[in-house]
């Protein structure tokens, strides 16, 4: 984490190029400031008459009562007396700030949030990356009982062994995982494990192993492995059967799903003001959540497991990720890098994909011509969890998930620890026709660099040699737009074949080029960490709508298969696109915690706005939303429904920076607010 104090703020950058700036009046350096309770990565103190932050929650956490207060989604001021403070502010990068005194706190315009000081203060600021890195290895055998060793310790990643530990931001990454001889943890791991009173008993398979390793980290539970066993769950001297095979695999899952919702409505008993607007839903269940909030684990889960949730089901997020994992060892050593997600875990099931769900053979008559596109991608249908994104780390490509392997996740590491310099991206235009998307994209990056250190590169008709030396040289994204034939991507004096790069040092990519699936999944495999691809031809219309619409959302901050599930709604043929490697991935930050996305139905002279941070990580975080109305916050998953009038809604898109989906096609949320303006005032 770099700290530095530039002009009139403060500026923090970790090592994955996420960055905070905190504006300050009157800064001056000291010593003499009260020292953090909160674990962070860097910190710097001064006096200082005033703050300002990003219009994000902020959490203030009295120390000496323990009260908690959150200011979101509303403009305040509101006013704390003289005492010991220690507020959470949830920007990009986690931030902290310690006084000792009296403030006032408020989100004027919902533009940025203000603390003011009655005079010079002394104040202690502390910044945490959200991006964590293993600091520990756990060591075990290459056997299903050294996997349980592993997974046994995976718990202490977490920060807490309340319901707390719902909360986003109470877990970091487990350590990982390499396999040896003997068995060595780690002492800090040891010790941070809880004592949870809960046990997994399981079959000696990876196939028994890897599906309950989300519940396992979660729970804090010790796994145990023997021949014929059942699987089951002890939890405080009773028993919980899991049955076998799929029905094991969808019982383990349901079993996190319902200990992960209702710890988030029962941690609302606690001192964090963790208030959302679920938490009503708790009135309609037989839960005592004051005498939960800091029960032991297996007393929550025992409690928890005579909830009937049928009645509270639709009001819960959708579940976020689902992950499908072959049982090998390799897959294995994956987890630590999936398990902050909370991800639900899967063994693959597939079956050839019908005739009827892929589009009729006969319109490639319209697609380009005179290309020699690569043969289509055998894809199969796969046998999917509840969830709103996919994950396919197995054999084959499946349809709507995104194609993952172990090196996507070896690769990531690679690209932390670079908090200098800024975001590298280049376009490179291969294909003369396609210039407007190209054009248009390389507009986009630069209008981004206006608020973040972007380095936009913009080449042209590359050689093999060029193209191939772009791709060996350090870039945070390559967005290509040409073709791709059999032997490669095409460039003016013949092929590239990603085979023949020596190391793929580009982190994310966009190959928005016919068939481009087999070299993006060479791109990973030499060393990046997921991009866009095509299974088979596509019109250049529709190349360069997705094109367009998946730069601006991943300049945006969303994630790769996030950006590329909302870019190519724009197009029928959004089916041909698809994401290769770790699909979770977010290269730059977003203006708040999360990206949003909004749809927007009109009657008449009111509008129906559905607005969300709809994201394949950050389960269990919250989000508010920049309204007038009263809007408390909403668990990450879960959407708001706010009717508006014009004025009032154009208003509000113009203060973001997000997509909308208003009469079936995705608008930019600025400029559908002054298409509305400037509809309204022509009536």
């Amino acid at each position: 984490m770099d700290v530095e104090i530039e002009g009139d703020g403060v500026r923090a950058v970790d090592g994955a190029k996420t960055a905070v700036r905190v504006g300050t009046v009157g800064w001056t350096p000291t010593a003499a400031a009260p020292a953090l309770d909160a674990p962070v990565d860097a910190a710097v103190a001064g006096r200082t008459e005033r703050l300002e932050f990003p219009p994000v929650v902020v959490a203030v956490d009295d120390i000496d009562s323990g009260e908690s207060t959150t200011l979101g989604g509303r403009e305040g001021p509101i006013s704390f007396p003289a005492g010991a403070y220690e507020l959470r502010i949830a920007a990009p990068v986690r931030t902290f700030l310690r006084v000792d005194g009296s403030f006032s706190l408020a989100q004027p315009e919902f533009d940025r949030t203000v603390v003011s000081f009655p005079g010079p203060t002394a104040v202690r600021l502390g910044f945490r990356s959200r991006v964590d890195s293993a600091r520990e290895s756990v060591t075990v055998p290459r056997s299903p009982a050294g996997v349980a060793t592993a997974l046994s310790t995976f718990s202490g990643a977490f920060c807490s062994a309340t319901a707390d530990r719902s909360f986003s931001s109470m877990r970091e990454r487990p350590p990982s995982l390499t396999f040896g001889e003997t068995v060595s943890i780690p002492d800090s791991v040891r010790e941070a494990v809880p004592d949870s009173s809960i046990e997994l008993r399981l079959p000696r398979s990876l196939s028994a192993l890897l599906p309950a390793a989300p519940l396992a980290h979660y729970l804090g539970a010790e796994v145990h492995v023997a021949d014929g066993v059942e699987p089951s769950l002890r939890a405080g001297g009773e028993q919980i059967d899991l049955g076998q095979g799929r029905r094991y695999e969808r019982r383990v899952a349901a079993l996190l799903r319902r200990t992960f919702w209702l710890d988030c409505l029962v941690r609302t008993a606690g001192p964090h003001d963790a208030t959302v607007r679920a938490a009503d839903l708790l009135d309609r269940l037989p839960i005592d959540a004051d005498a939960l909030y800091d029960a032991e684990i297996a007393e929550r889960v025992l409690a928890y497991r005579e909830v009937d949730l049928d009645a509270v089901a639709e009001a819960l997020p959708e579940w976020h990720l689902s992950m499908y994992v072959e049982p090998t060892y390799d897959g294995v050593q994956c987890l630590p890098f999936m398990l902050d997600d909370v991800p639900q875990l899967f063994t693959p099931r597939s079956s050839p994909l019908s005739d009827e769900d892929r589009l009729d053979s006969s319109l490639s008559a319209f697609y380009r011509a005179g290309v020699a596109a690569p043969d289509p991608v055998e894809l199969r249908d796969a046998d999917l969890g509840p969830s709103r994104y996919h994950g396919w780390l197995a054999g084959g490509v499946a349809m709507d998930t995104f194609k993952t392997l172990p090196a996507a996740y070896e690769n990531r590491s690679l690209y932390r620890g670079r908090a200098d310099g800024p975001i590298s991206v280049v376009a490179v235009l291969n294909d003369a026709e396609m210039r407007e998307e190209h054009s248009r994209a390389a507009d986009i990056y630069r209008r981004r660099a206006e608020k973040l250190e972007i380095d936009i590169d913009v080449r042209e008709s590359l050689s093999v040699d060029e193209l191939a030396d772009v791709i060996e040289q350090r870039h945070d994204l390559l967005h290509f737009v040409g073709h791709c034939e059999p032997t490669g991507l095409r460039c003016p004096d013949g092929t590239l074949s990603i085979s023949s790069v020596d190391r793929s040092r580009v982190q994310t990519f966009f190959l928005n080029a016919c068939g481009s699936y087999e070299e993006g999944t060479e791109l990973v495999r030499k060393g990046s960490v997921a991009g866009a691809v095509t299974f088979e031809k596509v019109l250049d219309s529709h190349a360069a709508k997705v094109g367009t619409m998946f730069a601006r959302l991943v300049a945006h901050g969303y994630a790769i298969e996030r950006a590329l599930a909302l870019a190519r709604r724009r197009v029928i043929m959004g089916k041909d696109y698809a994401v290769v490697g770790d699909g979770t991935h977010v290269l730059t930050q977003t203006d708040s915690l999360a990206g949003t996305e909004a749809k927007l139905v009109r009657d008449g002279d009111t509008f129906t706005l559905t607005h969300g941070m709809l994201s394949p990580s950050l389960a269990g975080g919250r989000a508010f939303i920049n309204v007038d109305q009263d809007c408390p916050p909403v668990l990450i998953g879960n959407e708001w429904e706010i009717e508006m009038d014009a004025a009032e809604l154009v208003q509000f898109l113009r203060r973001g920076e997000f997509p909308v989906v208003y009469r079936g096609d995705i608008h930019w949320c600025t400029e559908l607010a002054e298409e509305l303006a400037a509809e309204t005032a022509g009536r």
